[in-house]
This record gives structure tokens, sequence and C-alpha cells, in this order.
């Protein structure tokens, strides 16, 4: 079998890796479940590399993550729900559907212009997904929530601002930074608050510090700044910084197990006038 510029054949290299008898042991007896971590991997790598701004990387990284939306395809197919074709049919679908000030007619694009078009769209869509699940007999439950469709594996901060952006759509919001701001205040009083305690409840300090970080996530939300990405820096820019305390001992011939907290501390501020 030889490579292709062709979807097609990515699919057929993946039948063949799961065919019974002839496939790959590894690839045989993955699931869903099994797959799905590998999946949320691809996708950091795929971030990963337009931070670095490498496009080597990213167009493997890209090829990686194809993969797995043709693995998980192939395992619905095998199980009757659906191919590769009805994914690539759902999502050109949606777009179309989402787009007619580009896609539609001269009514259509009109419409699409209209104040609230977008909402209707988007609840028509939850209307029919609904509808096809209760026809696959999948249970929603008996009370539909503005919130159903924020997914629980998305990353913590990222899903605490989908839940608040989601929230904020029916007015549950606040209109200024500030007032968030003074929020996060709030929270770091109840967090000193269970530090005073005489003693310490882990539990109970957790639940505090849960809400300081989601006020700072909704903070970041309110001055369109991407929490996950901020974080990153910070940690790429502690990494860089630590990296040179490090670098100054070995210099001086001293390793980090054997340096008083002063000496790192004091490195560590000069690291921030330089890296």
């Amino acid at each position: 079998m030889q490579p292709s510029r062709h979807v097609e054949r990515l699919i057929e290299i993946m039948a063949a890796l799961r065919n019974p008898d002839t496939g790959c042991a590894w690839d045989k007896v993955q699931t869903f479940e099994s797959i799905a971590p590998y999946t949320i991997e691809e996708a950091y790598e795929v971030a990963d590399a337009i931070e670095r701004g490498d496009m080597v990387d990213l167009q493997d990284e890209l090829g990686d993550l194809l993969l797995q939306v043709v693995y998980h395809a192939r395992l619905a197919e095998e199980q009757g729900s659906f191919a590769f074709g009805d994914v690539v049919i759902a999502i050109t679908s949606k777009m179309i559907r989402r787009h007619p000030h580009v896609f539609g007619s001269e009514e259509a694009r009109s419409a699409g212009s209209a104040k609230g078009f977008w909402e209707a769209i988007k609840a028509e869509e939850k209307r029919l997904r609904a509808a096809r699940r209760a026809e696959a007999g999948i249970d929603v439950g008996s009370q539909p929530s503005l919130l159903d469709d924020v997914p629980a594996c998305m990353t913590t901060l990222a899903r605490a601002v989908k839940l608040q952006r989601k929230a904020g759509t029916v007015g549950f919001d606040w209109n200024d930074p500030r007032a968030v701001l003074a929020k996060i205040k709030e929270e770091i009083e109840e967090v000193e608050a269970e530090l005073d305690r005489s003693e310490i409840v882990v539990d109970r300090v957790q639940d505090e510090i849960g809400d300081l970080l989601f006020a700072v996530a909704n903070l970041a939300r309110h001055l369109d700044i991407d929490p996950d990405a901020a974080l990153r820096g910070t940690n790429d820019k502690f990494r860089r910084r630590f990296g040179h305390i490090e670098a100054r001992l070995a210099e001086d011939g001293a390793s980090l197990a054997d340096t008083p907290l002063e000496r790192m501390e004091a490195l560590w501020s000069e690291a921030k006038t330089r890296v």
C-alpha cells in the first residue's frame, strides 16, 4: 500500500489495521475509551506546534489528529453507528447551515444578518440532535439545561470559561471586569479565612480555591484572554527562570538541594531581569 494525498487511503489503512485477521495486534483491541486520551493529546500537540510556529511539526501533528478522527469513525462503522463519510456530511451540513450569508440565496443572506439568527440556528441544531439521540435510544435526561453541551472532558479552565459564557447568554453575568476583580478579592478572603481556622479542613480549602480559580478564569474571559494560554505562558516563563537558577548554581559548582532559599530567591530576582 502506497501513501496518498487522498483521505480515502487513510481510511483504507485504518480498516487494514483493524482487520480482525491480518491487522495490527495493538490497533485491533482499541476502543473509543482507550483512544480518547490520545485524541486529546494530539489536539494539544497541534496547539503546541502552532504556539511554537513550527510548520513542519504542525503538518505532522495535524495528520496525527486526522488519524484520530478516522480511528473513531472506523470504530463507529464497525458497530454500525456511522462511517467517516457521515462525519463529513454532518460537518459540511453544519457549516453551510451556519453560514447562510456565505452559501445561501439572497433571501438567506439577508436572514443571516438578522438579529438572533445565529441563536435560532443553534437552537434548531440542538433540537435536531436531541431528536437523533432519542431515536438512537440515548437517555438525555428529563430536564435539559443550557449548559448540557459543555463537555466535561475539556481542560478545567476552558470548561469554566465556556460555562460562564453560556450562562452569560441569558444575562447571568457581570458587565464590568472590575466587578469580577472584586469577586476574586472576596474569594481570596474566603481562602484566608479557611487558613486561619484552628484546624484546616482540606476539602473546604479545596472548594474555596476552586471558587478562586473559577473567578480568575471569569476575569480572563471578560478581558478576552484565554486563561489556558495565559497559564501556559506563565509555566514557560517559570521554566526559563528556574532554568536560570539551575545554570547559575551550576556555574558556582552548587546544587539545588544544598542551596538556601534566600540564595534561590536572589537568583530568581536576577532571572526576572534576564529571561
